[in-house]
């Protein structure tokens, strides 16, 4: 060795790792490239040309990482390894060149991302821009020894949701991510702003988000019970929406909304969203969205009532919002098959119709 070589040459494989559009990799990566530890701590100190972004995960350049990059890192280091030495989804053997194809999007293992950066990729606009977040959350099983660090904050779950794709990233769905985001918050305003958009904005179901909010036992924080009642009157709202627009758009028969059906001088029988009088059908929507045990009791209640009122030749149709939402027009024609096939039943027993 000359007095003009390097103390630490700079191994032949590092100048492909470095290209290509994600150039990120954690330290077991880098050894099955053949960088040992001791060159990664040399590229990685003060000034150099790499930096460890987080624990066991290095950033190829020098500079601050894009927000792309501080997803992917999050995800590294959260992510079970699955083959030493490869990045999940892209075989070791195959180096990224610079200005070549972009590598697969890979499959991070046991990590999603959740929260507020994952209502930012699912496009909520009152979700925070990916740059201005400290902290990334990251979802992983409950028993991953792993802690929350730099730019990496973990939440943890007894049994991970199926994530989704946005801009090449596993996501935590709407719901959940929402509960993650809501569990960070105490601020009033951010929570209800995100709770509206996520039904406004047709991301989710009421419900779903609420149920999310339980298992996360977050229902007994007054600014989020405030949040959710207000949520619960928008489903609401957008669900009657789109109920009066089926029957507007799909020329069925104009009902009674919003009553009241009794027996003559008898029982209330329960309020229904719309009535045929002469075909003797009622239509339902159900729109529940409370803490489960109520959830229970009020499902126990709309099923005797169904069943009282189809004891008296009564068809009852039921809908929920996401049913409106993703199929109106066979929706219609469910409504449209049980008015027609009123004329091949018993008459239905008399009952009054009272304004609810």
């Amino acid at each position: 060795m000359t007095h003009n070589a390097p103390l630490s040459p700079r191994p032949r494989p590092l100048r492909p790792l470095a290209g290509g559009r994600r150039r990120l990799m954690t330290a077991a990566q880098l050894r099955a490239h053949g960088v040992s530890a001791a060159e990664t701590n040399e590229q990685c100190r003060p000034g150099g040309p790499w930096q460890q972004l987080l624990p066991n995960v290095v950033l190829l350049h020098a500079g601050p990482p894009t927000s792309e990059e501080r997803l992917h890192a999050v995800l590294l280091y959260a992510a079970r390894e699955r083959t030493p030495g490869t990045v999940p989804g892209v075989s070791a053997s195959v180096p990224v060149q610079p200005g070549g194809e972009h590598p697969p999007v890979p499959a991070y293992a046991e990590a999603m991302i959740t929260g507020l950066a994952a209502l930012t990729l699912h496009g909520f606009s009152a979700a925070p821009p990916l740059p201005s977040l400290d902290a990334i959350d990251v979802l992983v099983p409950r028993l991953r020894r792993l802690r929350t660090t730099g730019c990496a904050r973990i939440v943890r779950t007894t049994a991970l949701p199926t994530p989704v794709e946005r801009t090449g990233v596993p996501v935590a769905p709407v719901a959940r991510a929402l509960a993650d985001a809501v569990a960070q918050s105490a601020d009033p305003d951010i929570v209800g702003r995100l709770l509206t958009e996520a039904v406004r904005g047709g991301h989710c179901e009421p419900a779903a988000v609420v149920r999310e909010l339980n298992r996360a036992r977050l229902l007994s924080r007054p600014h989020v019970v405030d949040a959710v009642d207000s949520l619960v009157a928008e489903g609401r709202a957008l669900a009657e929406q789109r109920l009066y627009r089926m029957v507007r758009e799909h020329a069925l028969p104009e009902p009674v909304w919003n009553v009241d059906l009794r027996l003559p001088g008898g029982p209330h029988l329960g309020g229904v969203d719309a009535f045929w009088p002469d075909q003797a059908v009622a239509l339902e929507l159900d729109t529940r969205a409370h803490r489960q045990q109520e959830d229970d009791a009020r499902w126990a209640e709309h099923a005797r009532k169904r069943e009282h009122l189809e004891r008296l030749g009564i068809t009852v149709v039921h809908l929920t919002p996401r049913k409106l939402r993703d199929g109106l027009e066979h929706q219609a024609a469910v409504v449209r098959t049980a008015l027609m096939a009123a004329g091949d039943r018993e008459p239905a027993a008399y009952v009054v119709v009272l304004p609810r």
